[in-house]
């Protein structure tokens, strides 16, 4: 009888309160007497009533509202499942009567009649599915559970179709309950959502709305906040109201569970039957990122360049809101990739979205989202992420199909004024995000082009590298600028600014370029200078000249100082070699950069700089740095990196030319400066290492000795 009095009370109050607040306090009442209910009838009048009381529903609701609601049929779900399975009175405080587990499903979900509107029984029965049957449980019959998912989907079937325009709570609410339920569905239920009349409904609820991100605009309203502190540093409150908004988003039904949402667009956006769905998703999403960038681009944040923070912001909003900040950025990044990789998946698949009329503009598309996101991405790197890195590389190749197009597209995205610094950390990200962009399509960009845009953005990094804020553009500079070098077609224009960039590159080396960037610099000249390089027949000298400029700096360069450790992130995907490189001296750094540039040396330069090679070795009076160059010469000779012409003749030279003598115990004629004890130390290390520097198939003198 008490438990009929409390559900009497109950129901009253929920036809007759006039405040939310207070028939939300009352929630866990009727959760506790959805699972000690024993006549499913009173189970079945409490579930209708939850949909249907005016007290809940005929006020402004919100989505966290419609979770509490949710939370009523899960737990009380979960309740159940605990009591049954356990003896323990204290697993509820009102003993349940008996009643099967099938039936009490059965009451429940006949809670959902036509007393509430569709979009409310995806409430009820995703919440039920998700107590039985979320993490794992398995609490239901496999029947029942069909039954139950199927009722799931259909119910989001007809909320759908009688979706109100007036009220787009109905959408959000399907967004989050089928976010929330998605794995525990089967295939054959997720084939029958319409996704067409789904995908719509979630970007909007996830991107636009008020209770998803808000169309990106809650980034600009952090500004205001943003106030200067004691010595002269910008501060942000954790009491803020708008870092407070920042963490309602974050914590919001759809925005905290952003990842399987985004899971959930990427599965619609490869099920839609109509691929003008996917084209609109895009439009949405460009709008989007697009709001993002220029709120981010007026905010006062975006004034302190990374390297700067520990000296421009307040300490302790470094340690709290910053960070909160950050996170929910970096989640509104991945979100878009994971979005990004299902749709440039269904231009590869969709015969519709692959053809002409489609496919560069949808690739287009996608760069430019990822450019308005590099503000983020540029903190966490680019290869963080295998989604992000197949988003850009397919976008690319994509688009590099239509050189024309791609050609426009860069031109989009160039530097604001070719020449310049930009003064603002934000435009400096942009020009970022060209010149590694612009990289990737010199094999298709005319010499012209690449000359007048490339070159010419590049230019003013070249010479940067002293500058911390600069560091990482300063490296696409040079990357792109050799790339351009490096495509056969450019010839003529690498031939043209070659001269300049190797005045450039010695000048920054050692101060401002580090030893592993320097060398590989250098071997890319080498490479595109030499045979077959079209640039070797108009001016055969060039490999010869520069390298004759870098043996002249190499003898005549420091030996004592080692030179700084490249930044982390600096590490070259071109092998081990060169991923974790040990520190170096100058005069060491420019000796490998020239062992580094022999195996594109034709045979005939080949006999002249091997000698000087060893003469140069011998020229590194520190241990350390001897071995290592030594060690380094002996693996450019003898692990692959020549071809039979070159490795023949360097076999030919090591054996029979003297070549083995010069660089172990070193030249006849060396430097008066050598001293003695030197020339004792490096005689005795050449001794104890002559066995290990043997070509393929010699006999050490272990081995002649037993011959013998």
């Amino acid at each position: 009888m008490a438990t009929e009095r409390s559900l009497g009370a109950l129901l009253r109050s929920l036809q007759t309160s006039s405040d939310l607040h207070d028939v939300l306090a009352l929630l866990p009442t009727a959760t506790s007497l959805l699972y000690v209910l024993g006549n499913p009838l009173n189970i079945t009048l409490l579930a209708s009533n939850l949909l249907a009381a005016p007290a809940l529903w005929h006020g402004p609701v919100d989505l966290l509202a419609c979770r509490k609601i949710l939370s009523v049929f899960n737990t009380a779900a979960i309740a159940l499942l605990q009591n049954e399975e356990s003896e323990d009175p204290r697993v509820s405080y009102m003993k349940p009567r008996k009643i099967e587990r099938e039936d009490w499903v059965k009451a429940i979900v006949n809670g959902a009649d036509d007393k509430s509107p569709r979009w409310r029984h995806v409430i009820l029965i995703g919440g039920v599915l998700l107590g039985f049957e979320g993490q794992k449980r398995q609490g239901l019959p496999s029947q029942v559970r069909r039954k139950l998912e199927s009722a799931l989907v259909t119910a989001a079937q007809f909320a759908l179709e009688e979706l109100d325009p007036q009220n787009e709570l109905d959408g959000r609410c399907i967004t989050m309950v089928l976010n929330y339920t998605f794995e525990l569905i089967s295939d054959y239920e997720k084939s029958r959502l319409d996704y067409d009349r789904l995908l719509p409904v979630m970007v909007n609820a996830t991107f636009a709305s008020p209770e998803g991100l808000e169309g990106g605009y809650f980034l600009g309203t952090v500004d205001k906040d943003v106030v200067e502190a004691p010595g002269k540093r910008f501060q942000w409150s954790a009491q803020s109201d708008t870092f407070v908004r920042v963490t309602a988003i974050s914590s919001s039904p759809l925005v905290s569970a952003l990842g399987p949402l985004s899971r959930l667009i990427a599965h619609a956006v490869e099920n839609v039957q109509d691929p003008g769905l996917v084209a609109r998703s895009m439009d949405q999403i460009t709008d989007f990122v697009r709001t993002l960038m220029v709120q981010w681009r007026q905010n006062k944040l975006s004034e302190v360049d990374r390297a700067e923070e520990a000296e421009f912001l307040d300490p302790e909003s470094l340690r709290s809101t910053i960070p909160g900040l950050w996170k929910l950025l970096r989640n509104c990044l991945y979100s878009i990739v994971i979005v990004l990789r299902a749709v440039l998946g269904r231009v590869l698949n969709d015969h519709i979205l692959a053809a002409h009329q489609s496919a560069p503009f949808l690739s287009m598309q996608a760069l430019h989202i990822l450019r308005n996101l590099y503000f983020i991405s540029s903190r966490i790197g680019q290869n963080a992420s295998s989604q992000h890195v197949f988003v850009t590389l397919t976008a690319v190749d994509i688009l590099a199909q239509y050189p024309d197009l791609t050609e426009n597209f860069l031109r989009s995205i160039k530097p604001s004024e070719l020449g310049q610094i930009p003064a603002h950390p934000a435009e400096r990200c942009l020009d970022l995000f060209f010149l590694n962009t612009s990289e990737l399509f010199t094999p298709v960009l005319s010499s012209t082009f690449s000359e007048e845009l490339l070159i010419a953005a590049a230019t003013p990094y070249l010479p940067a590298g002293g500058n911390n804020h600069l560091l990482e553009i300063f490296e696409a500079a040079h990357s792109v600028v050799l790339a351009v070098f490096a495509i056969p077609h450019n010839a003529t224009i690498a031939a043209k600014h070659l001269p300049f960039y190797i005045d450039n590159l010695f000048a920054v080396f050692p101060n401002n370029l580090s030893a592993r960037q320097f060398r590989l610099a250098f071997k890319t000249v080498i490479q595109v200078t030499a045979p077959p390089s079209p640039i070797a027949n108009s001016q055969p000298l060039f490999p010869s000249v520069l390298l004759e400029v870098l043996y002249d700096r190499a003898l005549h360069a420091t030996s004592d100082k080692l030179l700084p450790q490249p930044a982390s992130g600096d590490a070259d995907e071109g092998g081990p070699e060169l991923n974790a490189p040990p520190p170096v001296t100058e005069q060491a750094a420019l000796t490998l950069a020239l062992i580094d540039s022999l195996c594109f040396l034709h045979v005939d330069e080949l006999e002249d700089w091997l000698p000087l090679t060893a003469q140069l070795l011998t020229a590194i009076r520190a241990p350390d740095m001897h071995k290592l160059c030594v060690g380094r010469f002996w693996e450019a000779l003898s692990n692959g990196e020549m071809d039979v012409e070159r490795a023949h003749f360097c076999v030919t030279w090591w054996s029979t030319r003297g070549g083995r003598e010069m660089v172990l115990f070193g030249a006849a004629d060396m430097s008066d400066s050598v001293t003695a004890a030197t020339v004792e130390g490096e005689a005795s290390a050449a001794a104890e290492a002559e066995g290990a520097f043997m070509m393929s198939g010699a006999l050490g003198s272990v081995g002649r000795e037993s011959k013998l």
